[in-house]
């Protein structure tokens, strides 16, 4: 028996246009800002399929077409959803998502549809989206989401708790563009 293989994408759909709009909120809180509710999750499927149609042609729109796209998760309050599909065209998916620039909804927000993790697990899928949301509020509360000089900072990159720091940063060991960090190993 054949097992098919899929692959779960954990999308963020960010605003970054609403940067400095609002002076009293934070710019963290206006560019994770809650999606709309009229996007639903067929309304999703049937923009994903026609992005991938657009950028793919009838190779694109054949590949996702087997019943194989799903809308698994979707959150209009943390502005996240989790997209199923197979491990063979989940590439397609991601190159259509990046591509998306618009909330599909009637006079819908400039937005970016960001793909923050991929796995082969749902379980995975969703504790990351969990761990992000928590971190995200951790961020908003500490007063991380302030107005600063890269308001993304923080969603890009940056650790927002200190025990999602690194190993390095733990340790205290400093990078000193060693042979270790190529990935080269001497025997001593």
């Amino acid at each position: 028996m054949v097992r098919i293989k899929e692959r779960y994408l954990l999308v963020k759909i960010l605003y970054p246009n609403e940067i400095g709009t609002r002076p009293d909120l934070p710019d963290l809180v206006l560019v994770n800002q809650p999606t709309t509710d009229q996007l639903t999750p067929a309304l999703l499927l049937r923009t994903i399929r026609a992005e991938v149609a657009s950028l793919f042609g009838d190779y694109g729109a054949g590949a996702i077409e087997a019943g194989s796209l799903t809308v698994k998760y979707h959150s209009p309050a943390t502005s996240t959803f989790i997209v199923r599909t197979t491990r063979s065209t989940y590439r397609l998916v991601w190159a259509a998502l990046s591509f998306m620039n618009s909330v599909p909804v009637k006079n819908g927000k400039p937005c970016i549809f960001r793909v923050v993790h991929v796995s082969g697990t749902m379980r995975k899928a969703e504790e990351e989206a969990i761990r992000r949301a928590r971190n995200l509020i951790f961020a908003a509360e500490n007063g991380r989401g302030g107005q600063t000089d890269d308001p993304l900072g923080n969603l890009f990159g940056q650790p927002t708790r200190s025990d999602d720091a690194t190993a390095t940063d733990l340790l205290g060991i400093e990078d000193d563009d060693s042979d270790a960090e190529m990935g080269e190993v001497s025997d001593g």
